[in-house]
């Protein structure tokens, strides 16, 4: 029998199970192919952002949008343009229901299980297509797949050709491989905006203690260099972080700590200079950045893939 078994929301930036259906059964097929979503959950960040993968029986589907990847098993006889359009309608109602911010900041697996209320109700619907309760036009999903059909993912790019694990890279009709210096970011966040200004802020702050301790210099012999020096390495690692904010590089996150740890070594020195509330804002604000560069991690799409 044609139908859908099982669906599951996850992260893409790190695989971080959202919510998911939950009656799976449990045969020996279905349960092999649980496997190969903790598999692919690893990989999304890799993907395009429309796949199909075989497995015997079965089918996984999947689709990744916003940092968050619809993932659902039918079994393989069952219509890719049902498949993809009850995807879709998961990703809408997913988008509609929670904000990035808390999709991004998600600790625990399966946070927001309650999304299964609706996950069954949609599963129900296309298991019964002649009885659906709403009309779905599937003319443009046809069209869609049809000009832009889903990346097969082959078992030796999965790593499981002869029970050797190999690296995963996808290298997909006119994509390419991707690129680590052209990757994009996630969409930003109001954190990230807000941690951008804050650190612009913090740098301003710094830039015109610096050239107000230049003026001390030049009018006093009392002034201590080094502060200068202080109060422009802040400037500068603050101005840093904010390039590594809106921008992908290699190593972001051991560049982004390795920054908030020198802007603490320039407030520690300019501890005389600074009562404990401006030190206390320098460095909380430098560590609110380094987490919010730590969050917003790359799409992991190559950059000419047109979504």
């Amino acid at each position: 029998m044609s139908m859908i078994l099982s669906a599951s929301v996850i992260r893409v930036r790190d695989g971080l199970p959202l919510s998911a259906s939950t009656d799976y059964e449990q045969g020996t097929g279905v349960q092999e192919c649980r496997k190969y979503f903790k598999m692919l959950s690893k990989k999304l960040a890799q993907l395009p952002d429309r796949c199909t993968l075989k497995t015997g029986h079965y089918n996984i589907n999947f689709i990744s949008s916003l940092g968050v990847s619809y993932m659902m098993l039918c079994t393989e006889n069952y219509p890719n343009v049902l498949a993809f359009s009850f995807l879709d309608e998961l990703q809408k109602e997913f988008i509609t229901t929670y904000n990035m911010m808390k999709t991004n900041t998600a600790v625990r697996p399966y946070c927001f299980i309650e999304f299964d209320n609706f996950i069954q109700r949609t599963k129900q619907r296309y298991n019964n297509p002649r009885s659906l309760s709403t009309k779905i036009n599937l003319s443009d999903m046809q069209m869609e797949i049809k000009l832009r059909p889903p990346y097969q993912i082959s078992m030796c790019e999965l790593g499981l050709a002869n029970g050797v694990t190999s690296a995963f890279s996808v290298d997909y009709k006119g994509a390419g491989k991707i690129s680590s210096a052209h990757q994009r970011l996630e969409p930003a966040t109001l954190s990230a905006i807000v941690a951008f200004i804050l650190s612009l802020l913090c740098g301003a702050l710094n830039l015109i203690r610096g050239f107000h301790a230049i003026e001390s210099l030049l009018q006093s012999d009392g002034e201590d260099f080094n502060y200068i020096v202080a109060f422009f390495l802040g400037t500068a690692a603050c101005l840093y972080q904010c390039y590594l904010l809106v921008y992908y590089t290699g190593w972001r996150n051991v560049k982004s700590f390795l920054t908030f740890g020198l802007i603490c070594l320039c407030n520690m020195y300019l501890y005389e200079l600074r009562n404990l509330w401006q030190l206390f804002f320098h460095v909380t604000v430098g560590a609110f950045v380094t987490l919010q560069i730590w969050l917003r991690q790359a799409q992991g799409k190559a950059p000419d893939y047109d979504v």
